[in-house]
């Protein structure tokens, strides 16, 4: 091949090739390298941490063809948008961009709504924030994304720290090294743009906020430090020794609530030790970090009062190790299945439910604040709720601390939603990386009793090798809660079939219907029947038909609260008439924005199926649906 491409003697051949090797080696240290960032960490209870808030006003540049990153030959330039360059007399290119010059935007919250021009807007827009720092010796600094929709990259200083696929979990990027004493800069780029390799893929049936939706801020830890916790209760047992790391002393043949759990730690030394305290408790107890890093701990924890619905107690709870040290809130609670109950803290549970979307009321755009958390957890507590589905994607932390302090039970979902690409392994790949930041994140909120690993999807082995593959995932990250998922369901005359072969692996199986609505009238409920082909709990994880909030009629009437009230009537008689029903989850709580809803003068994009509208006004169908629930007329626990 040599002689062939350069036909001369050996010798010069050789010296020119090396000449040359040498020449391009200098050219490729001559210019700029765009260096690849370490992916980012998970955290578990990064809202506990010290931190230092980046939310507010954010410089904010449109870039549809994302040419400030992209070249027109699509490779990643150099000298993109992330260095924050000013313009200099005698530059000899020009700087087509001035994030001081660019309009804000507010983080945390969706571009769509605060601007009309971004309602629609489905692509890349970069963000910028300059910031004062003073970094502390001997700590790592982490920023922490609370969440960005979709693709997202980050540069701090005009240096990358880090890139991250997914909308909906939390995210922690080292910026260590990058951060200086003094003046600093962030600059992010967020893409919403849909793919079909995405999770989730192109369609869904909610809207696409794009944005930084969630808080940013900065996170500092010791430089060996607690980055994955997990405390629960263990089931009970009787003891006839103090367990391994109690300090209390207990001896003899004593009847008690046992918190086993672990912490993982990041730079600690084999052999270091990790320490959990419950003062209320008067429980310590302590573990020593392995060769992997990781330290197993179990209490003893005498007067221990369960968290429950009706009693929803938090501890204080403080992990230690080193120089690391977080004070967490946390409830404890047993969940379970037995034959086709639900059992919580060893007692039969009906779950009496609503859905829930991340929507903000009022407002509308992406739900992030305490009082959307609160507004809307209110709303199910004024319903007679216990339990609510927060679908279709995992919520933030704000959330899932209210549903803790309210007491509400919590389905929380993979956003694995309708048909993604079930045969590729990149697919996979990413819903397992989701996965692994929903628990990462939120594995010790007692409210969370349920893993839902997808909706509706369609009933085919790749599916089902899919969702099963997510399923032992999930068992194995977190053995003491259920798994679910809300599956369709197939007619044959008036008799709904729930054989859907991914009910194998799941504890409790949830299947959304919509008689009434999607098929047949209200009134086919009375005469449908149930066949599950699966001895396990079932909830009936959707239901429902539209209604615009004060449009009146008859029962009959398409659109009005009168028919979606009539819905709810009859599927009451049905769901009683399921021996295994153990929840109902209705389609939903409130309006929310969806571009699949273009009805002119009654959806306007919105999903009109919540029982309150989008501005808080209540329609029948939530009245009716309450007294079901104050009265206790829906469901079994046994």
């Amino acid at each position: 091949m040599i002689r062939r491409t350069f036909p001369f003697a050996s010798a010069f051949r050789y010296r020119f090739l090396g000449k040359l090797a040498i020449a391009c080696f200098a050219a490729l240290l001559a210019l700029p390298v765009v260096w690849a960032a370490p992916a980012p960490i998970v955290l578990t209870g990064a809202d506990r941490r010290p931190a230092t808030s980046l939310d507010g006003e954010w410089a904010s540049i449109l870039d549809p063809y994302f040419s400030g990153l992209f070249s027109f030959h699509h490779e990643e330039k150099p000298n993109g948008w992330f260095r924050n360059e000013q313009a200099k007399p005698g530059d000899t290119r020009p700087v087509e961009y001035d994030f001081a010059k660019a309009p804000r935007l507010k983080v945390p919250a969706d571009w769509n709504t605060q601007r009309e021009s971004l309602l629609f807007y489905e692509g890349p827009i970069w963000y910028e924030r300059d910031f004062d720092y003073q970094p502390k010796e001997h700590t790592r600094i982490f920023l922490h994304v609370g969440a960005a929709n979709y693709h997202s990259w980050f540069w701090v200083n005009g240096q990358k720290v880090c890139e991250h696929e997914g909308g909906f979990t939390s995210f922690n990027c080292d910026v260590t090294a990058a951060v200086h004493a003094g003046a600093n800069f962030i600059v992010a780029a967020v893409d919403n743009t849909r793919h079909e390799d995405g999770v989730p893929t192109l369609q869904t049936d909610w809207w696409n906020y794009g944005g930084l939706t969630r808080s940013v801020s900065l996170i500092e830890v010791p430089e060996a430090f607690i980055d994955q916790y997990d405390l629960h209760l263990a089931k009970p047992a009787e003891t006839t020794l103090a367990p391994h790391g109690n300090d209390s002393g207990i001896i003899g043949s004593i009847h008690l609530d046992h918190i086993e759990g672990w912490a993982h730690l990041v730079g600690a030394k084999p052999g270091d030790t990790v320490r959990v305290e419950i003062p209320e408790l008067h429980a310590t107890g302590s573990g020593v970090v392995d060769a992997e890093g990781r330290a197993v701990f179990l209490l003893a924890a005498s007067g221990l009062k369960r968290w429950s619905p009706e009693t929803p107690k938090l501890y204080e709870v403080k992990i230690s190790a080193g120089a690391d040290a977080i004070t967490e809130l946390m409830g404890f609670r047993t969940i379970e299945t037995r034959g086709t109950q639900i059992l919580l803290n060893g007692k039969p549970i009906f779950l009496s439910g609503v859905c829930i979307h991340a929507e903000a009321p009022y407002r509308t755009g992406r739900a992030n604040t305490g009082k959307d958390a609160e507004t809307l957890l209110g709303w199910a507590k004024e319903l007679g709720a216990n339990f609510v589905r927060l679908a279709h994607y995992p919520h933030d932390e704000t959330m899932l601390r209210a549903a803790d302090r309210m007491g509400f039970l919590v389905w929380s979902e993979n956003p694995v939603y309708w048909a993604v690409q079930f045969d590729n392994p990149k697919v996979l790949a990413k819903a397992e990386q989701q996965l692994d930041e929903e628990i990462g994140t939120s594995r010790n909120h007692a409210a969370i009793i349920l893993w839902s690993m997808a909706n509706e999807t369609p009933s085919t082995e790749a599916r089902t090798r899919f969702i099963e593959t997510l399923a032992g995932r999930a068992r194995a990250l977190d053995p003491s809660r259920l798994i679910t998922a809300a599956l369709l369901v197939r007619a044959e005359g008036h008799t709904k079939i729930v054989d859907d072969a991914l009910g194998k692996s799941l504890d409790v199986i949830g299947v959304n219907e919509y008689i009434g609505w999607y098929e047949q009238h209200p009134e086919t409920a009375d005469v449908t029947e149930w066949r599950i082909d699966y001895q396990k709990p079932l909830i009936i994880s959707e239901f429902g038909g539209e209604a615009r909030a004060g449009l009146h009629g008859g029962d009959n009437d398409r659109w009005t609260e009168e028919y979606q009230a009539n819905i709810y009537r009859h599927q009451f008689g049905m769901f009683n008439r399921i021996p295994q029903l153990r929840g109902i989850s209705p389609w939903i709580l409130m309006d929310f924005r969806s571009p699949n809803r273009p009805l002119a003068g009654i959806q306007d994009e919105f999903n009109r199926k919540g029982l309150i509208s989008d501005q808080g006004q209540k329609k029948q169908a939530f009245i009716v649906l309450q007294k079901a629930y104050q009265e206790h007329s829906v469901g079994k626990t046994q």
